[in-house]
């Protein structure tokens, strides 16, 4: 029977609102009644007993706030009565003992994948254009100009003739009032030509503002972060475009492609503008060579591969007070349903693990690695607080006016896409996941930072739990979304892959939820189905430069 009300864990204080709450409305949970002390928007939490001044609050089975003043029974639960407010935490590993979930039913199942010299397999085939400094994005800029249209890679719509209508009207004669109330035609997808090369997905171009200018540091980690992105399984090969003179050089990607893989075999143009002269005869150069891998990267054929072969990324942004008891913990159980396949889980975004360290610490396979991730955490949470900040302001306006009030709160919710499954590795951004099952890395809370940086790793696909609603995407691992609510998923259905607001209206188990979601990603990874994030080019790139990002 669908109820009003949610208690998470046994030993909450709190209840989540699942629907508008009235004054004076009694509600029942578990055989107790609990009058209404005020209006309570659905998504936003309500005390469950009296609060004094300093009383902990706990969700999810651990402490999420602390009452800055009294609050009644029934009473609203907001940033002007709460504060952030977490449990220490030790670097200490249990015994993990992990009962997996059943997993038959997908044990022989497969993807179609692309599958690369070093064993790895993609879900995807691009080729990849890539400045070393930002002073090359115009020369970026050019060959996607040159390229995209005519192999026919262009997938973006265009607005051009609502312009030409306003024109028009201006031009006859119309008000101000009567250009505001037009009814302007639907946009257009510009026509398409058909792909010259139908086994490569695309192009993709990664301009970014970083290689030189700051710290030598943060030219080390981009060239970490971009040879990720070469040697990743959805690439087939690369062409970089380098000036000469900038901190992040050629010696130092190369240096960082041979880390990770001494082997590396794929097609790689390494061009320098210095070196060679004149803006067009670099960009001749790229072209002639870019085109010739582009016929290399063709002969490439999708093949079945197991499901072990999978690297999914999980990541949130624009969260709600739902969030954390639909999409996230159905997506948590996808993981663990992959993770007992034998596949890799990469759980990320660092400030949106604070206040459930201790649990996961506990889920760490021995002392070192929990002694890792504490480290990572607690160097991240110092030099926050060094330039005036803080975990605690993570939340964005979205978050709270939505019903996550402390960065606690929104964490132990963020937390559970991780599922239940041990923690076998922990990663510094911006290091590649080389085991498989459930990893932790070191990225902020910024969502595109976050999911460059998953990608940069090594997933193969990302999961991306929203209750606001968020175009983001990524240049070559599909971005599958998933709505927390159905409303959101009936607002914006051009952003939205996969509605788990089923599990609020009581019409599906996270666990249904949850494999739902792995079918589904299933046909993502084997290009039998287009994701939301693809079909827009929604192609969102942004390098991490380890300052304070929350």
């Amino acid at each position: 029977m669908k109820t009003n009300i949610l208690k998470i864990h046994p030993n909450d204080n709190v209840l989540v609102a699942l629907a508008d709450l009235q004054p004076g409305q009694t509600v029942q949970w578990a055989g107790f009644e609990y009058l209404i002390a005020e209006a309570i928007p659905a998504k936003h939490k309500l005390a469950t007993q009296a609060f004094e001044p300093g009383d902990g609050i706990t969700m999810y089975g651990v402490l999420v706030g602390k009452a800055k003043g009294r609050i009644p029974a029934g009473g609203l639960l907001t940033t002007f009565n709460v504060q952030h407010a977490t449990n220490t935490y030790a670097q200490a590993a249990k015994q993990v003992s992990w009962p997996a979930p059943a997993v038959d039913r997908w044990q022989e199942r497969t993807f179609m994948g692309y599958h690369r010299a070093d064993g790895t397999v993609g879900t995807a085939n691009y080729w990849l254009v890539i400045p070393l400094v930002f002073c090359e994005n115009r020369n970026i800029q050019v060959l996607e100009e040159a390229l995209v249209n005519d192999l026919g890679y262009n997938r973006r719509h265009t607005y051009q003739r609502q312009t030409q209508e306003l024109i028009g009207m201006m031009q006859a004669g119309k008000t101000v009032e009567e250009i505001l109330q037009a009814d302007l035609q639907s946009a257009l997808a510009e026509e398409v030509k058909p792909r010259l090369f139908p086994n490569v997905d695309g192009v993709k171009f990664l301009a970014h503002d970083g290689g030189c200018g700051g710290t030598r540091q943060d030219a080390q980690a981009l060239c970490g972060l971009l040879a990720g992105y070469i040697m990743h399984p959805n690439v087939a090969g690369a062409t970089v475009l380098s000036l000469g003179c900038q901190n992040a050089q050629v010696a130092i990607l190369q240096e960082e492609i041979q880390k990770r893989d001494p082997q590396f075999a794929k097609p790689l143009v390494v061009l320098e503008q210095q070196k060679i002269g004149t803006e067009e005869s670099l960009i001749s150069q790229a072209l002639r060579q870019t085109f010739a891998g582009l016929m290399l990267a063709n002969t490439n054929v999708r093949r079945p591969a197991p499901l072990r072969k999978l690297t999914l990324g999980l990541e949130c942004g624009g969260s709600d007070g739902f969030s954390g008891i639909s999409a996230n913990p159905a997506v948590g159980y996808t993981s663990d349903l992959l993770v007992a396949l034998g596949g890799t889980v990469i759980l990320a975004e660092f400030p949106e693990l604070c206040g459930v360290e201790q649990e996961l610490c506990d889920r760490c396979v021995n002392t070192e690695t929990a002694t890792r991730f504490t480290g990572l955490m607690q160097a991240y949470s110092r030099r926050a607080q060094a330039v005036g900040s803080g975990f605690d302001m993570n939340p964005s306006p979205g978050n709270i006016r939505d019903g996550l009030i402390t960065d606690a709160m929104k964490s132990a919710g963020a937390a559970k896409k991780g599922g239940t499954s041990p923690v076998v590795a922990v990663l510094d951004y911006p290091e590649p996941v080389t085991k498989p099952g459930l990893n932790l890395l070191c990225t902020p809370g910024n969502d595109v930072e976050s999911t460059t940086a998953e990608v940069g790793s090594g997933a193969t696909l990302v999961l991306f739990t929203t209750g606001l609603g968020t175009p983001t995407g990524n240049p070559i691992a599909p971005v599958v979304k998933l709505s927390s609510n159905t409303a959101l998923a009936r607002r914006m259905p051009d952003i939205i892959d996969i509605n788990t607001g089923t599990i609020i209206d009581g019409d599906e188990t996270i666990q249904q939820a949850g494999e739902r979601i792995l079918d589904y990603i299933i046909q993502v990874a084997s290009g039998e189905q287009e994701v939301s994030a693809v079909r827009h080019g929604q192609d969102d790139f942004i390098p991490w430069k380890r300052g304070v990002s929350l």
